[in-house]
């Protein structure tokens, strides 16, 4: 394994890489909503990582305080650490809100304001909005020796309050929850196209009294918990998962707090307090500005003012498509039969491709039975429907559900119960394993005999974000790749844990020792002078066998770049160990979330796609899969988009041993050009 000191912990990789976010929301020659959309994006995901990996970290230092990480971290040490990061982060964040972005936003009409700035006609029209449609739904909860301290939800936003009883000078704490089913941002104008927005917890502050009629507000101030919101099925070999998780689910809304966000200038009584009451480490504690909790600001970023956003782009149907009618299920397939098809999307459709190929399915009276993967997918799934009617008309149709998807677990445990009801066959995978697999198999009856077509693709079945993140897919009929796909669902289903695979590598069985016979391989290609190489696109690189084997490769002489969005653990550029590994990062309009390995093999070049990143999760907890790509033309592609992403005329994130800088432009000060504004421009021209 790598020493301590070549390894970057996970979570300050993951810090680095939502800072990156937060650069695109602070770069000015991004469109000012679109900035508006990088903020949100920003507090969610911080949010999510709060809810995850900080709470996995303070469960360490409950249980293991002394334990020291691969990255040389005791659990204390990393939450100090995290702590220290976030707090810088969270701050840029919130003045990158008050001081850049809202007077931009001002200077499109677009305003956030404060009760003070609202004229007489404003405040009347907000204040009926308060007495019709919001006092209503208010429930204030004092805390006295007759009413304990409220339970408060996690990212819930609320009021502290410090009211005053008149008569015996006594002081009170109460708590108001912002009601979330309310629109946080409200008009202050009955104007339809009104782009004047008073907050809600402004909105309810102003009108305290009225919820406290009788007594004296001293004070208020915002506030926002997060908690532990990580599902530990204890018990895996429970008779009835599904009961189990739907268990869980309910018990998860009480997880512990693992942060808490205050309104800076916070009463230090009252902050004392919430600490106590909420049993919060202080190092989790963030003073910020007001407003908190940035997430709500999605509703500034969809405004419709296309003028304001990055220009409108619509999917093309992919080219083997192109002329097939869309109602007639015999040229869709025979499209297929002429030659495994190469999806990339959201430049080429999602829904003319994948979605049609199996509501193609579900219809034609020629299909006998449907096989499908679904990890998360949207809450009016044409996929899921297409099941269903593929059910009813009697077909054979298998659903394997992940249950576990995180967050999205109760959308799925519906799904599944919809789907059982519809006569789908309907498991939940391997014991102990999460399915990420991205699987489709269609068995189908024709003139000569079965015939099966399938789909792998990189991204989830879920044709809404289809429409933003960048993923790649093979519709194919190749006879070798459909008896993969069989003997793996069979897996599935059923009892087959020996199975063997041409096209596939499948985790947990084949796929880790793959990808490392083929790194040694490059390794021996490079000593014998033979040509060696190693590129990989991906979401995370964490697994330390991995980031060992790279450094070996790298030690050896093989080239080695990594295009890496999200975590990556390995340093760069250290001297006599990582001198031939390149690091870039991408981020942009669309999410880059396609999977790509590529060794060169001595001149045999070999490229695979699939669903699995380099993490220990994917690769020894999961039912992952990666299909070898055949055609010349479909590896150019894969080649091309390569190249395009690790060339130095390309803006991107370049990381060295230590930290991640932006290059933007050339030595001579020009612009370098946008990854995905390239594919955009292509596929735009094309378009019939």
């Amino acid at each position: 394994m790598p020493e301590a000191a070549h390894l970057i912990d996970r979570e300050l990789s993951w810090l680095s890489f939502n800072e990156r976010v937060l650069e695109m929301a602070e770069d000015s020659s991004i469109p000012i909503l679109e900035r508006v959309r990088f903020l949100t994006i920003f507090a969610s995901n911080l949010d999510e990582f709060y809810m995850v990996r900080v709470a996995s970290v303070l469960g360490k230092l409950e249980s293991n305080p002394h334990l020291v990480n691969s990255a040389g971290y005791t659990a204390a040490e990393l939450i100090a650490a995290i702590s220290e990061r976030v707090k810088e982060l969270t701050l840029r964040h919130a003045n990158l809100f008050k001081k850049t972005i809202t007077p931009e936003l001002k200077s499109h009409d677009i305003e956030i304001i404060r009760w003070d700035d609202l004229s007489d006609d404003e405040r009347n029209h907000v204040s009926r909005i308060f007495s019709d449609r919001i006092f209503p739904v208010l429930t204030p909860l004092a805390v006295d020796p007759s009413h304990p301290f409220p339970y408060i939800s996690g990212l819930s936003l609320n009021l502290a309050v410090i009211v005053k009883n008149p008569k015996s000078s006594e002081e009170y704490f109460a708590r108001v929850k912002v009601p979330p089913i309310l629109s946080r941002l409200v008009s202050v104008s009955p104007a339809a196209n009104s782009k004047r927005f008073l907050l809600l917890e402004d909105l309810i502050s102003i009108h305290l009294q009225e919820l406290f009629p009788g007594m004296l507000i001293q004070d208020h101030y915002t506030f926002r918990i997060t908690r532990n919101q990580d599902i530990e099925l204890e018990d895996e070999d429970t008779e009835d998962l599904l009961d189990s998780l739907e268990q869980e689910l309910a018990r998860r809304r009480f997880g512990p707090p693992v942060r808490l966000e205050i309104e800076e200038g916070i009463d230090k009584h009252l902050l004392d307090k919430l600490c106590q009451e909420l049993d919060i480490n202080p190092a989790n504690v963030l003073s910020l500005p007001a407003p908190l909790d940035l997430t709500d600001l999605t509703k500034i970023a969809d405004l419709d003012l296309p003028k304001l956003k990055y220009p409108a782009f619509r999917s093309r149907t992919a080219a083997a498509l192109s002329e097939v009618d869309s109602e007639e299920p015999d040229l869709f397939f025979a499209a297929i039969r002429q030659g495994e098809i190469l999806l990339h999307h959201p430049y080429e459709s999602f829904t003319s491709s994948v979605v049609q190929f199996l509501q193609h399915a579900a219809q034609d009276p020629n299909v006998l039975a449907i096989k499908q993967t679904l990890y998360r997918t949207s809450g009016d799934s044409p996929i899921i429907e297409a099941l269903i009617e593929a059910a009813e008309a009697g077909k054979q149709v298998l659903a394997v559900i992940e249950i576990r998807a995180r967050f999205d677990e109760q959308a799925n445990v519906r799904w599944a119960r919809k789907l059982e009801a519809a006569g789908v066959h309907v498991v939940y995978g391997l014991m102990g394993l999460k399915t990420h697999a991205k699987l489709s198999l269609v068995v189908r009856d024709e003139s000569q005999g079965l015939r099966l077509y399938c789909h792998i693709g990189t991204g989830n079945y879920n044709p809404k974000t289809a429409r933003f993140y960048e993923d790649l897919g093979i519709l194919s009929a190749d006879t070798v790749l459909t008896e993969d796909l069989t003997k793996l669902f069979n897996q599935l289903s059923g009892f087959a844990p020996h199975s063997t695979y041409s096209r596939l590598l499948v985790a947990p069985r084949t796929l880790r020792t793959g990808l490392l016979e083929k790194i040694e391989n490059e390794i021996a290609n490079a000593k014998a002078g033979k040509p060696a190489g190693i590129q990989m696109k991906l979401n995370s690189l964490l697994d330390e066998e991995f980031v060992e084997a790279l450094y070996q490769a790298s030690s050896a002489g093989v080239k080695i770049d990594l295009i890496i969005r999200g975590i990556c653990a390995i340093r760069p550029g250290i001297k006599g160990l990582s001198e031939n590994i390149r690091v870039r990062s991408i981020l942009g309009r669309f999410l880059e979330h396609s999977r790509i390995y590529h060794f060169v093999n001595g001149g045999d070049n070999e490229y695979w796609i699939g669903s699995s990143d380099l993490m220990h999760r994917n690769l020894d907890r999961r039912v992952e899969s990666l299909v070898r790509i055949e055609r010349p033309a479909h590896k150019s592609s894969l080649q091309e988009l390569i190249d395009l992403s690790i060339s130095d005329e390309t803006a991107s994130w370049h990381q060295d041993a230590d930290s991640w800088k932006r290059v933007t432009t050339d030595k001579s000060g020009e612009p370098l050009q946008d990854l995905q504004g390239i594919y955009v421009k292509r596929y735009r021209k094309a378009r019939p």
